[in-house]
């Protein structure tokens, strides 16, 4: 099985931040915050092995990107990536409720 190697660029980890920080702020929970993390820390480890076998999203702003969609398995959050070579990009993550096609960068 091949193993990629995942980096995580400045702009997801802004957006991570952000949701993590609305958490803190809005909910006052530093539980959920830490599990909202914990859950990207997952998935970003996933991705390690089961990049390349995820589908090629029907989204048109995805295929033009060449972007893949991975949910998180606890939240309501989730990740684009694409796959160059031997690595695999985290681009961005967006809550499941945002216009995510239209915010693309």
């Amino acid at each position: 099985m091949k193993k990629y190697h995942v980096v995580v660029t400045d702009d997801a980890r802004a957006d991570l931040k952000r949701y993590r920080d609305y958490i803190l702020t809005k909910f006052r929970n530093p539980q959920a915050a830490k599990a909202l993390i914990l859950d990207f820390r997952e998935t970003r480890k996933a991705l390690e092995t089961i990049a390349v076998s995820l589908q090629i999203p029907d989204s048109e702003a995805l295929k033009k990107r060449d972007l893949k969609r991975i949910n998180l398995q606890k939240h309501n959050y989730l990740v684009l990536f694409r796959i160059v070579d031997d690595s695999v990009y985290i681009t961005n993550v967006f809550h499941f409720l945002e216009d995510y096609e239209n915010k693309l960068r």
